[in-house]
């Protein structure tokens, strides 16, 4: 019996997108025909960070973590048989945002399609790449001006558009608590939103509807009842910025809509089954309660922690959003707790606080500020090692990791091979091949003029989007529109967070730094070890728990943060006399990277140094890594840092 009428649910999406853009194409459809009710376009690393197939650095990255998009070509292959006019089309792209909306306003020019009925989302968040994803391409001003462009850019041309996700989700998976979420994602909006009322850009009549578009992207984690509140907190503080800090009167403007992706970080690679409850667990956080309730859902699958979910773990997700939308009484009811008193308490807890973290930011001189010295990047670090702390002794208690570890997986084979899917490797040199037919097709000279337009808008200091649209219309393609940029603004290296993390010695155990005492005795010096990013996997949390534990136990530590090429690590090695040579690879890119870097250590004379791997890798591609020299490799199923590093110490005094 209905108590009432029924609510339309959420938006149902799926992150997704991997190897080309036709596979992609066909798993979008075929998506859509079970059900989803929006597109997620996930792009893979050279597209995000401006390089085209063929560039060095794309080396094992092509089409890896999502789909290759390098030209409007590749957009048309994208979107084949899909109505641009109906979707509703969200993209996870930042430092490359306005080149990708430019190919998709092309694309929607060519069809004849009003570009004022396009409906989506560009993310456009570079704060927290600074901090957490590490997909940044520019310096922090320049990446912010080009947000702040494409944004009012969207205003005039695509008013259903929402121009930015301010996004939490990767700061509470780089370690952030609900309070630090909270904060750090309304320092980013208000660090656009001055920006964007200082330039002039859009007038004071039309500022309230600019705020009005600005959506969020956040994350929710276990403890759900703490994440629904942060979610009610969320929505009061964002309605209090923008009546009190900008004057917006409409209540509808100051509305906060977001959009979710439940938490990653928990997913566990041991007993993996488990994470089906933990991702319906999650959900319940920004869906239960109607007044933060999400507009859009995405959920991740059950296996990431084992490597790319095939199309049936998506459909697994998918039908978990639709079981609790169209099955059971949610949807009927108002919002089921308002009046309770410990909700409330909660709620004005979390608010209070994150307000006063939030002004602190603004008093630094605001989110970039914060990001440039260094203050956010390492408050993540610090509390990431504190999480994984309190894992590691058994205080935050981990189903089927740190308790009840024994037990039989009922969806995992004796190798876990056939639980995910893998990336054909003739598909990077495939989509090089289509690079290659597509620049022999167009007509340079057009190119060049496009290009030097870009060029010349670009020393004026005008908006970037119309110029990179008649770039997509020419058949430019993402490394030369990227390249243009770079030689502009110059590369950036954002903090690494590690140096001013605090150190946690009231959580650690003594076992790890008796090991590097001794370690230090035989070799008259404390051991030194290398920690390496190399190519475009910018998801460096591991490497800084490893880094900072490995510093606090007494070794010296080499780690100079993300993007690093095998030769510049190698060089780097050598430079510094290390004992041995970690490397994180958490795209799957892990056999390229090693190969490339062992040839580097056998030109630079360290083939006596011990190269060590941590990622989500396959029991296959650990023994092909073992045999081509690698002298030990690490997953996510080893959550113990010290146990880690006590087996590091391990190598690299075999190897002496």
């Amino acid at each position: 019996m209905m108590h009432g009428k029924k609510e339309r649910p959420w938006m149902f999406r799926t992150y997704a997108g991997h190897s080309s853009a036709e596979r992609s194409n066909e798993l979008y459809r075929a998506n859509l025909a079970k059900g989803q009710s929006g597109l997620s376009v996930a792009f893979d690393l050279p597209t995000q960070t401006g390089y085209d197939p063929d560039h060095a650095l794309a080396k094992g990255e092509v089409g890896r973590v999502g789909v290759p998009l390098s030209h409007l070509g590749d957009m048309r292959a994208l979107f084949a048989e899909l109505p641009l006019e109906q979707m509703n089309t969200s993209m996870t792209i930042n430092a490359t945002a306005p080149w990708l909306l430019a190919l998709y306003v092309a694309l929607a020019d060519e069809r004849g399609v009003d570009r004022a009925e396009l409906k989506g989302t560009t993310q456009n968040d570079l704060i927290k790449e600074y901090l957490s994803r590490g997909t940044y391409a520019y310096p922090p001003d320049a990446s912010l001006r080009l947000s702040c462009q494409l944004a009012t850019w969207t205003l005039s041309n695509m008013p259903k558009w929402n121009p930015m996700n301010v996004c939490s989700y990767h700061l509470q998976e780089a370690g952030a608590e609900p309070v630090q979420e909270v904060a750090f994602a309304m320092a980013t909006a208000v660090e656009i939103l001055d920006r964007v009322k200082h330039s002039g850009e859009v007038s004071l009549e039309g500022f309230p509807a600019f705020a009005g578009r600005l959506s969020f992207f956040v994350n929710a984690g276990m403890r759900f009842v703490t994440e629904m509140c942060k979610m009610r907190a969320f929505a009061e503080l964002w309605d209090e910025v923008c009546l009190h800090r900008y004057g917006v009167q409409e209540p509808k403007m100051r509305r906060f809509r977001y959009g979710v992706q439940v938490n990653s970080l928990g997913l566990t690679e041991q007993q993996p089954e488990n994470n089906v409850a933990r991702i319906l667990i999650e959900m319940l956080a920004v869906t239960l309660s109607k007044k933060a309730r999400a507009r859009a859902v995405q959920l991740p699958a059950w296996n990431e922690a084992l490597g790319l979910p095939r199309a049936v773990d998506q459909q697994w997700s998918l039908r978990l959003q639709q079981i609790l939308a169209y099955e059971t009484d949610l949807l009927e009811f108002d919002d089921l707790f308002d009046g309770n008193k410990e909700v409330d308490a909660k709620t004005a807890a979390i608010l209070r606080a994150a307000r006063e973290e939030m002004e602190r930011i603004l008093h630094m001189g605001g989110a970039a500020a914060a990001v440039e010295s260094g203050y956010m990047k390492s408050q993540l670090v610090e509390a990431n090692a504190q999480r994984l702390a309190l894992i590691e002794s058994g205080e935050q208690v981990v189903v089927g990791v740190n308790r009840w570890a024994d037990g039989d997986s009922l969806l995992v084979g004796e190798t876990g091979a056939a639980a995910t899917q893998g990336v054909d490797a003739q598909e990077a040199e495939m989509a090089v091949q289509r690079l290659v037919a597509w620049k022999d097709q167009r007509d340079a000279a057009v190119v060049e003029a496009s290009l030097e337009q870009l060029r010349q808008v670009l020393a004026e200091g005008a908006n970037i989007m119309p110029a990179s649209i008649d770039c997509a219309k020419a058949g430019v393609t993402t490394g030369e529109w990227a390249e243009v940029l770079r030689q502009r603004f110059g590369a950036y290296r954002a903090p690494t967070g590690v140096s001013n993390a605090a150190r946690n010695e009231p959580y650690y155990d003594d076992g790890l730094r008796s090991r590097v005492e001794k370690a230090s005795e035989q070799l008259g010096r404390p051991p030194r070890v290398l920690i390496g990013k190399p190519g475009l996997d910018g998801h460096s949390n591991g490497a800084e728990q490893i880094a900072v534990r490995a510093r606090d136990a007494g070794m010296h530590v080499v780690f100079d943060g993300i993007r690093l090429t095998p030769a510049q690590i190698v060089a780097a090695a050598a430079r510094e006399g290390v004992d041995v040579i970690g490397l994180s690879v958490l795209s799957g890119a892990h056999l390229q990277q090693v190969e490339d870097v062992l040839a580097q250590m056998q030109t630079q004379g360290l083939q006596k140094t011990p190269l060590v791997l941590g990622g989500i890798v396959s029991e296959e591609d650990q023994a092909r890594l073992l045999e081509l020299g690698v002298s030990a490799v690490y997953t996510p199923k080893d959550f113990r840092l010290e146990d880690v590093l006590s087996g590091v110490v391990e190598v690299l005094l075999a190897a002496k």
